[in-house]
């Protein structure tokens, strides 16, 4: 039996935030959709446990500081943070149970980051997304599908993986 593509009556619906942007992106990171203590908290990675945010850490945005200094620290670094997702349809966090999916609009996005090198999805399901709704990139942009920083994700050395990708444009 095949599941349905359209919202439930048990889903909720999702909304994701504007970018994390500074004026010199070169390399974006895209996760798919905020998850619910995310969306609460109207936070990127606002879960303590996802690894997002030691990845930052490690590149000089201490998880002491508040969420807006954070932003800040990793805008300067050249790192964007955003969605694949504008809005969806899903019952809790895990992107599995997403229905509904729109793409954000990337258009004028990369119009306004013309230095852009990378982006960054964050786990299978961000990629498996962005190749079903988003028109190519521009070139000179390369995809690297990253493991999923997400508690839900136990693998050892993500956080490795990460600063590995993100060293090679910073």
């Amino acid at each position: 039996m095949m599941r349905a593509l359209g919202p439930h009556p048990a889903d909720t619906a999702c909304d994701s935030f504007p970018p994390v942007e500074g004026p010199r992106a070169v390399v974006l990171v895209l996760g798919t959709m905020p998850g619910q203590r995310s969306l609460a908290a109207q936070q990127y990675y606002a879960h303590p446990a996802n690894a997002l945010w030691k990845v930052m850490e490690a590149l000089g945005a201490p998880r002491s500081l508040d969420y807006a200094a954070r932003c800040e620290r990793v805008t300067t670094l050249g790192i964007a943070l955003w969605d694949v997702l504008a809005s969806c349809h899903r019952p809790g966090s895990l992107d599995a149970d997403i229905r509904a999916p729109e793409a954000n609009d990337f258009g004028p996005w990369f119009a306004r980051h013309p230095e852009q090198r990378a982006i960054l999805l964050n786990g299978q399901k961000a990629r498996a997304f962005y190749d079903r709704l988003v028109p190519a990139s521009p070139a000179g942009i390369t995809l690297h599908t990253m493991p999923s920083t997400s508690p839900a994700n136990t693998r050892a050395g993500k956080v490795d993986a990460w600063l590995r990708v993100l060293r090679l444009y910073l």
